[in-house]
């Protein structure tokens, strides 16, 4: 008897070549369902339809097809076992040798702008999940396809060895459970979305890998890219125009870099990233501009950065960026005349993605026997709910570069604290394990540019030693969350030495 084959896909990709060589080189009976049934008929290749098959017509609009013992019966049989073979002649069952199934688009789906509810629970397949699961379960007895990638190496076993052998029907197996899982977590994580706003009960997280990378954080870590969801987002979505691959480390400081510019819309900014922290950042009137100051703010540790631009690279930007060693280089976009100029350069990895002010809900992190999960730090800044608790009361001016100190304070190791003027970072003091230690890094950085500078802490002030170390530095104004029991003290410490100070009511530690 003809070996049998259940052919029911939504991509569709590569299936006619599939089927034919199937039938036409290895004599297989197929049965289809719906569109797939169409296509294969439409393309000439011999098909019975499943509903003529069960003697079943599909029904409630096709939700129920292939949910039917004579098919899910020739999918779990086991060949060996004399009462299922039993079993399936008594009910006239044929065994199906292989089942090629991909699910429908439910990712797709959700991430229309505008979809509904009801849209998106269409989308939600049952009985190619029951089949995958069904076949995976079995694969001692047949194979399963869920991926058009597949189609030709499983040619291939055919062709070599007359069937599938055990090792590839377990590999597709495998394959067939992540498939599944991937695709009942995207449905739990959209259903929890339009439910509550706090985390779910059960949080799960599911990627297929981009590329394997050359090492982790040091070379003796092995490590992956992996992609969340079936349409590429974020840094999978983002083309890059020169370079050698990306690497593990590179990732880490580029999505830091994302972060930190997305802070800032308004005007052209800059960043340079250094091991996850802010070397340089500023704001100026042209992208060129905001580039320079960011690069000398702190060049001695921009020499080998990771660069993050909010405004497209032109040629003038592009001719400063090759006078140093870079790592990586993102941004929006950028001009013809540029790219040219850049490959003189060619190591120097050249990023474009257009959407740099997306980033993930959540944060996830490793720890032994789990992970935690937090919301992401996405709140933004509103100076009008700042409070000014000194006698000094704020000028535009200053209160404008205070929040610039913020935005970029918020991305930088606690404990943070960072010097600015003109918007742009003078000294960054990050990772420290006190406060003190912070702002005297940061101070020094700065040297005699803290005359009349600005500068943020991400975190309050339990004691007043790091206000009059500003004051004798020569700060002029301090922004921090407050919270303290011993706030009076930094804020009388203030009024004394006649500083501003405001308070935000946020902390944004960062560890």
């Amino acid at each position: 008897m003809a070996r049998l084959a259940l052919l029911s896909v939504s991509n569709k990709t590569g299936i006619i070549d599939l089927a034919r060589s199937l039938v036409e080189e290895f004599g297989f009976d197929i049965i289809s369902s719906g569109g797939t049934a169409k296509t294969l008929k439409d393309a000439g290749i011999p098909v019975t339809k499943v509903s003529d098959y069960t003697g079943s017509p599909e029904i409630l609009g096709g939700r129920v097809k292939t949910l039917h013992p004579r098919i899910h019966g020739g999918i779990l049989a086991r060949r060996d076992l004399e009462q299922d073979v039993k079993d399936l002649e008594d009910n006239q069952i044929r065994p199906i040798d292989l089942v090629v199934v991909n699910l429908y688009p439910f990712e797709q789906t959700i991430a229309k702008p505008g979809v509904t509810l009801a849209d998106a629970v269409e989308q939600i397949d049952i009985g190619g999940p029951a089949m995958l699961r069904a076949s995976s379960k079995n694969f001692a007895h047949l194979t399963v396809l869920c991926d058009p990638a597949q189609y030709d190496e499983y040619l291939q076993e055919l062709r070599q060895n007359g069937s599938a052998s055990l090792e590839f029907r377990q590999k597709c197996a495998l394959k067939g459970f992540l498939h599944t899982a991937s695709y009942d977590n995207a449905i739990a994580a959209y259903l929890a979305d339009t439910q509550s706003e706090g985390l779910p009960e059960t949080y799960t997280v599911s990627g297929t890998q981009i590329q394997p990378l050359r090492y982790g954080e040091n070379p003796h870590q092995p490590a992956a890219w992996y992609q969340t969801g079936t349409k590429p987002t974020g840094w999978a979505a983002a083309t890059k125009l020169q370079g050698k691959e990306l690497s593990y480390n590179n990732l880490v400081d580029l999505e830091a870099a994302r972060r930190i510019i997305a802070e800032f819309t308004a005007s052209p900014a800059a960043t340079i990233i250094k091991h996850t922290n802010p070397c340089g950042t500023a704001e100026a009137e042209t992208i060129f501009d905001a580039y320079q100051k960011a690069f000398n703010a702190d060049s001695t540790s921009a020499f080998g950065g990771i660069v993050a631009l909010n405004r497209a690279i032109d040629a003038a930007t592009a001719t400063e960026l090759t006078k140093t060693f870079l790592e990586c280089v993102v941004a929006p976009s950028c001009d013809e005349e540029a790219k040219e100029i850049l490959t003189k350069k060619g190591n120097v990895r050249v990023l474009i993605l257009p959407d740099l002010l997306t980033g993930p809900k959540e944060t996830v992190r490793a720890i032994a026997g789990g992970f935690l999960v937090q919301t992401a730090d996405d709140i933004v800044a509103d100076t009008a709910k700042w409070q000014v608790v000194t006698k000094r009361q704020p000028t535009p001016a200053e209160l404008a570069e205070l929040l610039f100190a913020w935005k970029v304070c918020k991305h930088v190791k606690s404990n943070a604290i960072v010097i600015s003027k003109d918007r742009t970072t003078l000294g960054v003091g990050a990772g420290q394990m006190n406060r003190v230690g912070s702002a005297k890094i940061a101070l020094e950085q700065a040297g005699e540019k803290t005359q009349g500078a600005f500068l943020a802490s991400d975190g309050f002030f339990p004691f007043d030693d790091t206000v009059r170390t500003a004051a004798a530095a020569g700060i002029t104004a301090i922004v921090q969350p407050g919270g303290s029991l011993r706030d009076k003290d930094s804020i009388k410490a203030a009024d004394e030495l006649g500083l501003l100070m405001l308070v935000t009511g946020v902390r944004h530690f960062l560890h």
